[in-house]
């Protein structure tokens, strides 16, 4: 396995800012040639990166065929832009050792949770954006290294608005929130050149509300972007995989009915970005 940790250093980036890369080794002995990759962003209000939603998500998508990686992208007092930066200069890094680690270019996913959600999915909406390729400095023909080929939601922060989760805002934005927070809103910026989307949620989610990703499932749809949507009836907020693997210090985040995000993503990664097996 290629376990690498790389520095990510953007303009405002903190100094831990890392990608960690878990690349299954490749044998000329099993069929398998390359692997999509599953990019992994933890959530965490836009305050810190939660590891109960970073190396254990990262084990599951290896025992499922896949390559991962885990960005431990900045939080405040580091602002937006610099989280969304650093995450495509990840992608970025991604596809230029694409063929190198048996990457397949055209099957790079990004997941997040809560916050990380909403950063996984400014990715999704803003990759094609002037202002993303030119703080990386890409030609406009690189931004395609940018593209994220498929979006895995769990829980997001999604909205601004009413049911916003207004801690991952301030952290995020700090005294700009009112500058910014509209074009933050993601269900107001959904496009057609978004791919498609899985996603999760609990009802009772009690911090990140359900109608964040209700907002966005309609938004997809009017969009024409296919989405998966699986609403839970019971579960708190950061669940990670809801089972003892992700086990808050507290004994909490375990609800048995949810632990079948994992399989239902399975299916959902097979059917779209696994072709026969291969």
């Amino acid at each position: 396995m290629i376990n690498q940790t790389f520095d990510i250093q953007v303009e405002g980036s903190l100094p831990e800012t890392q990608l960690i890369t878990y690349i299954q080794d490749y044998y000329k002995e099993i069929s398998i040639d390359r692997r999509p990759l599953v990019l992994i962003c933890p959530g965490g209000a836009y305050a810190y990166t939660s590891p109960r939603e970073g190396e254990a998500f990262a084990m599951q998508f290896l025992a499922m065929g896949c390559h991962a990686a885990v960005l431990k992208y900045s939080c405040a007092p580091a602002e937006f832009p610099t989280s969304l930066t650093e995450l495509a200069a990840a992608m970025a890094l991604i596809r230029r050792n694409a063929e190198k680690w048996h990457v397949d270019p055209d099957k790079i996913l990004v997941l997040g949770c809560s916050a990380g959600g909403h950063l996984a999915a400014s990715l999704a909406e803003f990759w094609d954006e002037e202002f993303l390729g030119h703080a990386l400095g890409l030609k406009d023909s690189e931004r395609c290294l940018l593209r994220p080929d498929g979006l895995i939601l769990c829980y997001p922060v999604i909205t601004s608005g009413e049911f916003a989760h207004r801690g991952s805002f301030e952290n995020l934005l700090g005294d700009r929130e009112k500058e910014l927070g509209d074009r933050l809103s993601l269900e107001k910026h959904v496009n057609e050149k978004m791919p498609p989307v899985f996603l999760w949620h609990t009802y009772t989610d009690g911090s990140v509300p359900v109608e964040n990703s209700l907002l966005l499932v309609c938004a997809l749809r009017k969009a024409g972007i296919s989405v998966e949507f699986h609403m839970y009836p019971c579960g708190g907020h950061g669940l990670g995989l809801a089972n003892r693997l992700t086990r808050s210090a507290d004994g909490g985040a375990v609800q048995e009915e949810c632990t079948s995000w994992i399989p239902l993503v399975r299916t959902w990664i097979e059917s779209r970005f696994i072709e026969d097996g291969k």
